[in-house]
């Protein structure tokens, strides 16, 4: 979904979210989670971890970014396109 369409109160879907689309909805599904509202102050870098750990595959960490800009969002943030949360990562996290 194009983030800067995307608006807060009107989320009922993952694929609703900014950046999120099938292949995102069902990453939040793997790690347990059956609709948007219950990310509302997850940590993006424990979803991810969560991810990696279930599917056993590092994935790449543009999937934390994108993890960061539905976070951000669901909290009170504008929507974003997940690369600008890239430097902040690398600034937070490192290089995975």
């Amino acid at each position: 979904m194009n983030p800067a369409k995307v608006v807060r109160e009107k989320v009922r879907r993952f694929t609703d979210l900014p950046n999120i689309g099938p292949a995102g909805a069902k990453d939040f599904e793997v790690i347990g989670f059956s609709e948007p509202g219950q990310l509302v102050g997850k940590d993006p870098f424990e979803l991810y971890q969560s991810l990696c750990s279930i599917t056993g595959v590092r994935h790449d960490p543009c999937v934390l970014d994108v993890f960061m800009s539905v976070t951000s969002f669901l909290q009170g943030g504008p929507p974003q396109p997940w690369w600008n949360f890239t430097e902040q990562r690398k600034r937070q996290y490192g290089q995975l």
